[in-house]
């Protein structure tokens, strides 16, 4: 079947709202760790998790951070407008470039009371240090899902990552029905978040501290990072009753010509994704490698994955290996002369979708009707309804800030 006619009914389940994590724990590696491997489950915590990885695996993780990205204006009449930065509405060849911009920066944003917005634009005051700060919103045009807003400051000496950081919010997804806390700041991100672009965390790595990355050392597990910046249209739900009406978030990947190569050394082994936005990365690598190698001559912004492109078309033909595919990606960057690879990618993994190179995944428990859980139902498949009803009879704790699952490959 093409993962165009899934019904999307057919992957909801009923959540139960006391089941979802409004708190992380306090300590991070004491979550629940769910394991699943020859259809078979089992219980563990996430501090033991190298215990069940095959000894020379290698973990990918994604290192992006997460964004203040919430920035609440209060209207003249008291009424608040929230604009939630979604990413920059201009070419990048850098993210780090863009959040370092100074005086002004057009994004894409969502705004939340957009329909009571009268005034032209919003204002809001805030400090950095002793100096007041002055952020202008103003409502550039409006786009099929979004707005584009200018952000302007003054004094202009400051760049709008700074900005982000004294006058937003951490943009905890819509699921956690409270307040945004201080600890929030800290507890939503990874201890190896490191590139500035998110919306929201890479949350299988929540889980990860300083003692699981030593004990993966000790057991020789290799460690490699990618960056996928997530997009809040990972909480996007599938409103459409067939896949084919559903229209699939594009996200920015930024990938290190090194890390190919540690990909490449690493194929013959387990490669193990720390999370959903890990896989997306590596397995749009791979269809990325065929384009170089049908066209070495590819222009750089047509190596973009489209939803569709991995399951209709000239590059299903292709019969490269993981290996070969992933050589011919290294070389294209080689000529190209260029260390990073940065492109989108709107890759849907969905049931019918064949792995190319992820063999196991480490995961949250994600929404119903979500495209995440489509994603773990092409790993596994209908097995994925054994895992959930096991998880929400056994007291884990569901969604961002809950336990997660280690699952094998079936």
């Amino acid at each position: 079947m093409h993962p165009k006619d899934l019904t999307i009914e057919d992957f909801n389940y009923h959540l139960p709202e006391e089941k979802i994590a409004i708190y992380p724990l306090a300590q991070r590696d004491q979550s629940k760790l769910l394991i699943y491997k020859n259809e078979k489950i089992s219980e563990d915590i996430y501090r033991n998790v190298a215990e069940y990885l095959p000894r020379n695996s290698f973990l990918v993780f994604n290192d992006t951070k997460v964004i203040k990205a919430r920035i609440l204006f209060q209207k003249p009449t008291g009424g608040v407008i929230e604009i939630f930065c979604l990413e920059p509405h201009e070419k990048i060849s850098d993210y780090a470039v863009v959040l370092q911009q100074k005086k002004s920066t057009n994004w894409k944003c969502m705004i939340g009371g957009a329909g009571k917005l009268k005034e032209k634009f919003l204002l809001k005051k805030f400090f950095i240090g002793e100096n007041e700060i002055t952020l202008k919103a103003l409502l550039i045009e409006k786009l099929s899902d979004a707005y584009v807003v200018q952000l302007s400051w003054n004094p202009g000496g400051y760049s709008f990552a700074e900005i982000m950081e004294h006058a937003g919010q951490t943009p905890l997804p819509p699921y956690i029905k409270r307040k945004v806390e201080e600890s929030d700041s800290e507890k939503y991100q990874t201890i190896y978040s490191h590139y500035e672009g998110s919306v929201a965390a890479p949350t299988a790595g929540l889980h990860f501290t300083e003692e699981i990355f030593s004990s993966l050392k000790s057991k020789k597990i290799g460690t490699g990072f990618v960056t996928l910046h997530v997009g809040a249209g990972t909480f996007k739900p599938v409103k459409a009753d067939k896949m084919e009406g559903h229209e699939m978030h594009a996200e920015w990947i930024d990938v290190s010509a090194k890390f190919i190569e540690q990909l490449i050394q690493h194929i013959p082994n387990d490669i193990v994704c720390v999370g959903t936005t890990s896989v997306r990365t590596v397995e749009s690598l791979y269809w990325m490698g065929l384009k170089t190698f049908l066209n070495p001559e590819i222009e750089f912004e047509k190596l973009k994955i489209n939803q569709w492109e991995v399951y209709e078309g000239e590059l299903l033909k292709m019969k490269l290996s993981a290996k070969e595919s992933l050589t011919s990606l290294l070389n294209y960057l080689i000529i190209k002369k260029t260390e990073r690879l940065l492109i989108q990618t709107q890759i849907i993994i969905a049931p019918g979708y064949e792995f190319k190179i992820m063999r196991c995944i480490i995961t949250n428990f994600h929404q119903p009707k979500s495209t995440l859980l489509l994603l773990v139902s092409a790993l596994i498949g209908e097995n994925w309804k054994k895992i959930y009803e096991y998880a929400l009879s056994h007291d884990f704790r569901f969604l961002s800030y809950g336990d997660g699952c280690l699952i094998f490959k079936d």
